[in-house]
């Protein structure tokens, strides 16, 4: 299927791994001019270097660090003619809520919405003159299953979906659209990473911790598995086409049914 996204500029934030890079890889597929970012410039360089050799794409980067107000005024700078904004960038870590000081709520607030909302403020001008556009906040399953682990993520998620919808309205009657996609656990490298320490913690294989995990944590998945990066990004590039022009102030799940939920 032609997504019709030649040489549309997309910028995907936090892309040089894991989901981000994974979108990043499914546009440049489908045409698309691509921005990586990542917070160095090391990062950025190695990323386009990998992508270019596993999809032929030429792909554009800016290092910088989203989460902050100096670095998007920069992007905006570099790249003030963004057509896709997808708002992948984001922390997490699994923290009992009385140990989660206010300087913590305050940093995934600024990292997790404001970053998003900072750069949808940015490029919502040129989409509006140009009438077409993309928003896509990769929000999380855990916006409405809020993990009691990590309850400061979960209500940054929420925001997200809230952010989403309101500014869906904003732009009623345009040619742009604003959406949130809800992945569910996915083996992007941050999970990996802490799935494998928690498994070499109990002597267990990453296999087995996996099993452990969707028997305890996440019994409702139907998949019963991570889900791969690539399946969170076909359902991003989709979005962020014309063809899901009928698509907009929907919060779309891959979660890989975690979500007990017919709507």
């Amino acid at each position: 299927m032609d997504l019709e996204l030649t040489n549309k500029l997309a910028l995907v934030t936090g892309s040089t791994a894991g989901i981000g890079r994974a979108i990043v890889e499914a546009l440049a597929r489908e045409g698309a001019r691509v921005i990586v970012n990542g917070r160095t410039r090391a990062a950025v360089d190695a990323a386009i270097a990998d992508i270019k050799s596993s999809t032929g794409a030429d792909v554009l980067g800016f290092a910088g660090d989203l989460g902050t107000a100096v670095a998007a005024a920069e992007l905006g700078r570099q790249y003030p003619d963004v057509e896709i904004l997808v708002n992948n960038l984001g922390i997490f870590e699994a923290k009992p809520f009385e140990d989660i000081p206010d300087e913590d709520w305050m940093r995934f607030f600024e990292v997790n919405v404001l970053g998003g909302v900072r750069l949808a403020r940015l490029y919502l001008p040129s989409m509006r003159q140009r009438n077409w556009g993309r928003i896509i906040f990769i929000s999380s399953e855990s916006a409405i299953q809020i993990p009691t682990e990590m309850i400061h993520y979960g209500t940054t998620k929420t925001a997200q979906l809230a952010v989403s919808r309101g500014l869906a309205e904003a732009v009623a009657g345009t040619g742009i659209t604003v959406n949130s996609i809800l992945p569910g656990p996915t083996k992007s490298r941050g999970v990996r990473d802490l799935v494998e320490s928690m498994g070499k913690a109990q002597g267990m294989s990453f296999e087995q911790t996996e099993k452990e995990f969707f028997e305890k944590a996440r019994p409702t998945s139907l998949i019963k598995r991570f889900a791969a990066p690539e399946e969170v990004a076909s359902l991003v590039a989709y979005v962020a086409s014309p063809l899901a022009s009928a698509t907009t102030g929907a919060a779309l799940r891959a979660d890989g049914g975690v979500v007990k939920s017919v709507v």
